[in-house]
């Protein structure tokens, strides 16, 4: 019987696990429910989503991983788990070969945290592969040649930056600013210019349908309903994308800052094959409006987004699992 690999794409917002032969078969949210009562996780991922959506007040939202760094050991241990039998079945008897996708600057110890848990969760190999190269392989970038290629990796809790070339990574730089981070900036905005209250859905729902970051000839506007502040009574609420873009300026200042020091401490050589080749976009973090449209404007450099952003890094993360454990 064939060993079954796996490549799983540990994100702060979601999970997405690639089998070999099937593709990208889940995606889920990377947080669990804990029952403070029963002392226990009591679901995990898009049934923890649910459940603490209707949930009474004790049961808690745990987020066991912090910018692909695990900070519950336990949780991550269990989650991983889970997504692997689901993603495998429950009845596999051999043990699957996992691949991790990781971030660039992990110490040894995170490193070995992450396998451990990985093998305490049932897997039978375990490699790990840096998220610009995983991120570069399921965009369909060719590094494997003397030349420079540029990726923006911008996930649910970071943004990471990398020039690549022969087979590895050059230069890189990772910042702490995410998809997470937006929809933060807009509940902000909104509580202090319209004196009202959002959840995290409705900023992430308002960013994706009007949300941008580099001004538009045509605004875009988006009603809706939220609690009042002062009066705790339902008010009418109308935004923009120009409200979006003032609520997102300093998070896109310092994604823009993050590409500056990339390309400033890149070789001569290699900045000149990313001026000729551009820049790809990987992650669902790229998908806010006008990204694209600021970065060339910042670097002058042309900006395009890969073809599946949402599962590019999952799908890079298989495909090596492919190369390495063959």
């Amino acid at each position: 019987m064939a060993v079954t690999d796996v490549g799983i794409d540990l994100g702060t917002t979601s999970i997405l696990v690639y089998v070999r032969g099937r593709g990208v078969v889940l995606k889920e949210p990377s947080v669990a429910a804990y029952d403070r009562d029963e002392d226990r996780v009591r679901a995990i991922g898009e049934e923890a989503r649910v459940l603490l959506s209707r949930a009474s007040g004790n049961i808690t939202e745990i987020h066991p991983l912090e910018n692909g760094i695990i900070a519950d050991y336990v949780v991550t241990e269990q989650m991983l788990r889970y997504f692997i039998q689901k993603a495998v079945g429950r009845l596999s008897f051999r043990k699957p070969r996992v691949c991790i996708c990781v971030p660039t600057g992990l110490t040894e110890v995170e490193r070995r945290a992450v396998e451990d848990a990985a093998y305490q969760a049932g897997a039978r190999d375990v490699i790990m592969v840096e998220e610009p190269i995983a991120a570069a392989i399921g965009a369909g970038i060719d590094f494997t040649k003397p030349s420079g290629n540029m990726i923006v990796d911008i996930g649910g809790g970071s943004c990471n930056v990398a020039i690549l070339s022969m087979d590895g990574v050059v230069v890189s730089n990772s910042v702490k600013i995410g998809g997470d981070d937006f929809d933060e900036a807009l509940i902000r905005y909104v509580r202090s210019q319209f004196g009202v209250v959002i959840e995290q859905q409705a900023a992430e729902e308002i960013k994706m349908q009007i949300g941008t970051v580099y001004e538009k000839p045509e605004e875009l506007f988006m009603e809706f309903i939220s609690r009042d502040i002062e009066t705790g009574l339902p008010k009418k609420v109308r935004i923009s994308s120009e409200d979006c873009r003032f609520a997102f300026r300093e998070l896109t200042g310092r994604v823009v800052e993050a590409v500056h020091s990339v390309l400033e401490r890149t070789p001569p050589e290699l900045a000149s094959d990313v001026a000729q080749r551009g820049i790809v976009l990987v992650g669902g973090g790229c998908l806010i409006g006008g990204l694209e449209e600021l970065l060339e404007i910042r670097t002058g450099v042309n900006v395009v987004t890969c073809e599946d952003p949402l599962c590019a890094v999952a799908i890079g993360t298989g495909r090596y699992a492919e190369l390495k454990l063959n």
